[in-house]
């Protein structure tokens, strides 16, 4: 069943949009600003709200890792990015269900070491939360292809110009789609009797979770014990991205946009769910771009059609960064739809 929280105005038809998307009439001045979440904030400047973010992810780590009850930097595979951290609830067990969240930043920024966002609520009600690192692209350089003198598509200041820039671009996203689920595959073989793994991912670490959906879990030989999606801000479809600033470093070609494109993948080879219970949230912010609103739009209506347990949601009067960060508030309205979504299946 597909449950839709949607504002008066709003489209809400289904079909195949992928002939009429908006996007395609737009100039790549325009898709730059439709995909540069910190140009549509409304309480703060863009400069101010990345630094109110990142202080914030900063802060609520620090305190979530002083509880000592914190697993940190657990290898999940072989390379040097390949680090999750796992926060434990006080009454630890067997039985426990799982978060396991993907950080945003257009997959060139972020960090599991800034991303503890809603650790304290969730444990408090006994949750374990993982946070998982994978290679962003490029590995190790936060400036990547950057234009002088303009903001970045994620509100962080360039420092160089694009051909001074170093070549560090190894962190694929076939690589990222990997590695986020050789990191799923870890958690379920170091936890298996948990009582369900719950994946949630903001902005690119949503498109990353989204991905999951698609994933063939017999030829790893672990199928994971997933209950349940929290997609927060996402992009699902990432061929507009080719045509913004953010494309040098992620997709050198259509293909590679269309096979890490859960919404192209679904839409043309549609995937039926292994565990039609199996719950998925599509939210969105109410402030975030036309873009965004867009994409999440289009994806929940996929999964509808697809048979999927997906439901929508709108969050009121947030920002693309305020629908991360106020999940360090336990009464905020995501909170508990998280809550209620994992103790109702476990």
């Amino acid at each position: 069943m597909c449950v839709w929280w949607y504002k008066a105005g709003m489209d809400v038809s289904g079909g195949n949009h992928r002939h009429e998307a908006p996007w395609k009439r737009m100039s790549k001045e325009e898709l730059d600003n439709q995909y540069s979440p910190s140009r549509w904030v409304v309480r703060l400047g863009a400069e101010e709200a990345m630094r109110t973010y990142s202080q914030i992810g900063n802060e609520v780590t620090k305190r979530a890792r002083a509880t000592g009850r914190s697993l940190l930097n657990v290898p999940y595979g072989d390379g040097d990015g390949e680090k999750l951290d796992i926060y434990l609830p006080e009454a630890v067990s067997e039985a426990m269900p799982f978060l396991v969240f993907f950080h945003g930043g257009y997959w060139q920024s972020g960090s599991k070491d800034t991303s503890a966002f809603m650790v304290n609520p969730l444990t408090a009600q006994g949750v374990a939360v993982v946070i998982v690192a994978y290679d962003i692209a490029p590995k190790g350089n936060e400036w990547s292809c950057r234009y002088k003198g303009h903001w970045d598509l994620e509100g962080r200041e360039p420092l160089m110009e694009p051909d001074t820039a170093p070549a560090l671009c190894t962190g694929t996203l076939d690589q990222m789609v990997d590695q986020v689920t050789q990191s799923i595959m870890f958690v379920q073989k170091q936890y298996p009797g948990n009582q369900g793994i719950y994946l949630c991912g903001h902005s690119a670490g949503a498109h990353l979770a989204a991905m999951m959906l698609l994933a063939d879990w017999t030829k790893h030989g672990v199928t994971p014990n997933l209950k349940g999606f929290f997609l927060l801000s996402g992009v699902y479809d990432l061929e507009p991205i080719m045509h913004t600033s953010e494309n040098a470093p992620l997709l050198p070609a259509l293909e590679d946009a269309q096979r890490n494109s859960p919404l192209w993948q679904l839409e043309t080879a549609p995937t039926q769910p292994a565990d039609p219970a199996c719950r998925i949230l599509v939210t969105v912010g109410q402030h975030d771009s036309p873009e965004f609103h867009r994409q999440s739009r289009e994806f929940y209506q996929t999964l509808c059609q697809g048979g999927w347990k997906a439901s929508f949601e709108e969050l009121h009067d947030m920002d693309h960064f305020e629908i991360l960060w106020n999940l360090t508030q336990e009464d905020y309205v995501l909170t508990q739809i998280i809550l209620k979504t994992i103790f109702q299946e476990s």
